[in-house]
């Protein structure tokens, strides 16, 4: 019955050929304006799992408060720290103003409350220690404060040498900032630029790359009918750097990264190629076709059927999807691979029996009568291998069965109408000499003649490499599948190492203060835990001790850094004289010493004396170098010594709104100790936190739940798909054993693949592992044409026009798996690769393993039909 509705269709589509094509291109073309009007791309990988999971219930729960998603993170990055704020202050100032791009604008860990209040974040200990140092240091800042010159400047150094001469303090003590303000004049006098850090001279600690960082928190407003939604608003922010000068002004730079930026770089590398590698892929497919085939017009006819399929599989695909995602974007790949293997077993056959008959509609009959059965049944078997991922919680790979499940009728039904009507119209010429592989007989004989040992071998074979699979590792961390060299991973990456960032933190929501702080308390015991932060963190401990000790050094030091009085600016002679002065008091104080200060002091008047000697512009540009940092340390430090008492109800309210919201939902956050890019680091410390607080989620947590729900979606959805198939089968063949000689090679190929996949070091991540569900479709299809053939007795199957057919359709599948692996995009390349080599087993089980394992067909057809199938 199938046999005679696939006829019957070919029959009718020959018999009104034209109009067949011109609705199947009409068809077409409306599905291609379907599709650009609506064509869309989610590049977000936390949408790939479905939301109705109690634990993406709370991710989803804890977006909606506190809105993490739609951020980008301004990172700037300075030479030194007074630069660094300085840049992220204009920065600020200048977005703040832009309406149109942005919604919010916040300065993380700065601006009013924290210049203020900072000190009171410190240990009291360290208050103490750093408020005496300050008021030691007070003569020396009323110096500067009141004369911010070069004069000032060498002013204070005499009074700091006086020091020395009164055994107040070391002279060894003081190599560290002479050698530094050393190297900065050196470099002034050698480039006629440098950078100079106040903080860093006073600091008995090196400056590491998070106290020259600053973060600015930016809500864009998005524009979700672009497909790079938030580039607007990164535009704006880069081109609002520019404008301020940042590289020539500040010595500083803007990196952006979060959800925003991240997504539309994500988009820009899936894109990255794309045009070429699809250009070459068409390319290639072309000369397949062309060694396929051999004749232009049917290369033609099965080109134009493969756009019109793919037209029309988009637009269905778009319609029951909305957008595509990272994931089910690659249905075009896969249609491409088994679609045109549809339209090559069909244009194989054809040319078989145009061999035998030259006669156009009856070849073209025969055709459909020779492959009605293997065909229709490798798509409804493939179909419902894709289809059978629709139940999964994987919402990605879901998406893509149910777009390629469709695909695969479409190619299907286009392969048994709008093909056979095409070459009836373009009427390909005969064909001069037989379709098959005769030179394959060889070997076709020696898998007849030692089909045992080959069967026995590759079993043992392949069940000595079962011990492999436990070695098979799932990267379950999504940043792998992104492309590193895009600012806004690197950035993040960058950001992981630093603990203080929360780049990996976990969250446990409650509206309880007291569940808060019990939350906290717990979580602080974990070996696995570095750092628990609440909204409570923001209000310090001991704050009457260390505000006293606050007050007491702003008695000392508010005088001095607010004179009553600044000196005029001194004419640069007078600086010349003051810079001279210095070089004298240096030597003096250094002598013929040879301890690491009298080197460093000499160093120092050396360098002093050649900006003496130097113009003065070099002086100019000196002076600014070491007084505009200056007076920035001034500012904060005035700031500083206005601390006042920190409370709850005087938080700044951006500040609260990012740890609790209106309605009282509050966060407390985990960090984890450790290597933040070591997997299993971070296993271990969402596993410990889980089963402190079982309701914690993002970080690490909703990683290693997503990656449970992938695994458990492919074991049950391959399971599903196993049986779904088998019982298709069976309806089909009706016997168990010829069920078995499909299904045995298709195991055979999977574990053999995951096996290789362990021996090459390849893990299975959240794209690559696309590839089994294709190795479900592209095995069944390749292995039914093998068995049907084999059940209607043909033979020496090597030889034959099958053959041919297989092989070419598989390189044309290697090939669109190819322009996968060649993508920059890390992700994408991996699904190419799984891609590639889940194809090469699954070709060789069906061309080396399934004659084997086959023999001899029960029925064997007559010798006439033999040669004729040979062809």
């Amino acid at each position: 019955m199938l046999t005679n509705i696939v006829v019957s269709v070919v029959r009718t589509c020959t018999r009104f050929a034209l109009p067949v094509v011109i609705i199947s291109v009409l068809l077409s073309i409306g599905a291609g304006f379907y599709t650009a009007r609506n064509f869309s791309i989610n590049t977000d990988i936390n949408k790939l799992i479905s939301p109705d999971l109690d634990w993406r219930k709370r991710d989803n729960q804890f977006e909606e408060a506190f809105d993490r998603e739609r951020l980008i993170l301004a990172v700037v990055e300075g030479a030194t720290p007074e630069l660094t704020s300085s840049a992220a202050k204009a920065l600020t100032a200048k977005l703040q103003a832009d309406k149109k791009n942005f919604e919010a604008i916040t300065a993380l860990g700065s601006g009013e409350f924290f210049e203020r209040n900072g000190l009171l974040f410190l240990p009291t200990e360290e208050v103490g220690k750093v408020t005496g140092q300050l008021e030691s240091a007070a003569p020396l800042i009323e110096i500067m404060a009141g004369d911010p010159s070069i004069r000032g400047l060498t002013g204070a150094l005499e009074t700091g040498l006086a020091g020395v001469k009164r055994g107040q303090v070391k002279l060894d003590n003081a190599a560290p900032p002479f050698n530094l303000i050393s190297e900065t004049v050196e470099t002034i006098l050698a480039k006629g630029s440098a950078t100079f850090s106040w903080r860093e001279l006073t600091s008995d600690k090196p400056l590491t790359d998070s106290d020259k960082r600053a973060f600015i928190e930016i809500k864009p407003i998005i524009d979700y009918s672009a497909l790079e939604p938030g580039k607007a608003a990164t535009d704006a922010i880069r081109q609002a750097a520019a404008d301020l000068k940042f590289a020539t002004e500040y010595h500083a730079r803007v990196r952006l990264t979060g959800p925003v930026p991240i997504a539309n770089e994500e988009y820009a590398t899936v894109q990255d190629g794309a045009i070429t590698n699809g250009i070459g892929t068409v390319v290639i497919v072309l000369i397949i076709l062309w060694l396929a085939l051999h004749s232009g017009k049917i290369i033609f006819a099965v080109f134009v059927n493969l756009f019109i399929g793919l037209a029309l599989t988009t637009a269905v695909g778009l319609m029951m999807v909305g957008s595509l995602n990272l994931l089910s974007i690659a249905f075009a790949v896969l249609f491409v691979g088994l679609g045109v293997d549809f339209g090559i077993q069909f244009s194989v056959r054809y040319r078989s029996e145009r061999f035998k008959n030259d006669n156009l509609t009856l070849a073209l009959e025969n055709a459909a009568r020779r492959s009605a059965v293997p065909l229709s049944l490798a798509a409804m078997a493939t179909a419902a291998g894709f289809l059978c991922f629709l139940p999964t919680d994987y919402k990605g790979i879901s998406e893509l069965g149910k777009i390629a499940g469709a695909g695969m009728l479409v190619a299907f039904i286009t392969s048994i109408t709008v093909l056979p009507a095409l070459l009836d119209l373009l009427n390909p010429p005969g064909e001069r000499e037989p379709v098959g592989y005769a030179f394959l007989a060889p070997l076709d004989h020696f898998l007849e003649k030692h089909r045992v040992p080959i069967i026995v071998g590759t079993l043992l074979v392949t069940v000595a490499g079962l011990p492999l699979l436990h070695y098979m590792k799932f990267d379950f961390n999504p940043i792998n599948l992104r492309n590193k060299q895009a600012e806004s991973i690197a950035t993040f990456l960058d950001l992981r190492k630093d603990p203080n960032t929360g780049a990996n933190a976990i969250n446990v929501m409650t509206h309880s203060e007291a569940d808060a702080k019990k939350i906290e308390a717990k979580l602080e015991k974990l070996p696995e835990v570095s750092r628990v932060m609440s909204l409570d963190s923001f209000v310090p401990e001991d704050q009457p001790a260390k505000l006293k000790l606050i007050a007491q050094a702003a008695k000392t030091l508010g005088p001095a850094l607010n004179p009553d009085s600044v000196d005029p600016a001194p004419s640069d002679q007078e600086n010349v004289e003051s810079l001279k002065s210095s070089v004298d008091s240096l030597r003096k104080t250094a002598g013929d010493g040879k301890g690491p200060g009298a080197v460093a002091a000499r160093r120092l008047a050396d360098a002093l004396q050649k900006l003496a000697d130097s113009n003065q512009t070099t002086r100019d540009k000196a002076q600014d170098v070491f007084v505009a940092p200056m007076k920035i340390v001034f500012d904060q430090l005035r700031n500083t010594l206005q601390a006042q008492t920190v409370t709850l109800q005087n938080l700044p309210p951006e500040l609260v709104e990012s740890w609790k919201t209106k309605d009282g939902l509050m966060r407390v956050e985990v960090e984890p100790k450790g290597d933040p890019n070591d997997n299993d680091n971070l296993r271990r410390f969402a596993d410990a936190v889980l089963a402190a607080e079982p309701t914690a989620i993002g970080g690490p947590v909703s990683i290693l739940k997503s990656g449970d729900v992938i695994v458990n979606a492919f074991i049950h959805a391959g399971i599903l798909a196993l049986v779904t198939i088998s019982l298709l089968l069976w309806l089909t063949l009706r016997r168990v054993v010829d069920v078995l000689m499909t299904l045995v090679p298709l195991l055979v190929a999977g574990i053999v693949t995951l096996e290789i996949c362990v021996l090459i070091g390849l893990p299975l991540n959240f794209a690559n592992i696309v590839a089994l569900p294709l190795l479900l479709g592209v095995g069944v299809a390749f292995k039914i044409y093998y068995v049907t053939a084999w059940r209607q007795g043909r033979t020496n199957l090597l030889q034959s026009s099958l053959t041919r057919a297989i092989f070419f359709s598989a390189l044309t599948t290697a090939t669109a798996f190819g322009s996968l692996w060649l993508s920059s995009h890390p992700g994408t390349a991996s699904m190419g690769k799984l891609l590639a080599l889940s194809l090469v087993t699954t070709l060789a089980a069906v061309l080396l393993f399934q004659p084997a394992l086959m023999g001899k067909p029960r029925e064997t057809l007559k010798d006439e039909d033999i040669a004729n199938d040979v062809t």
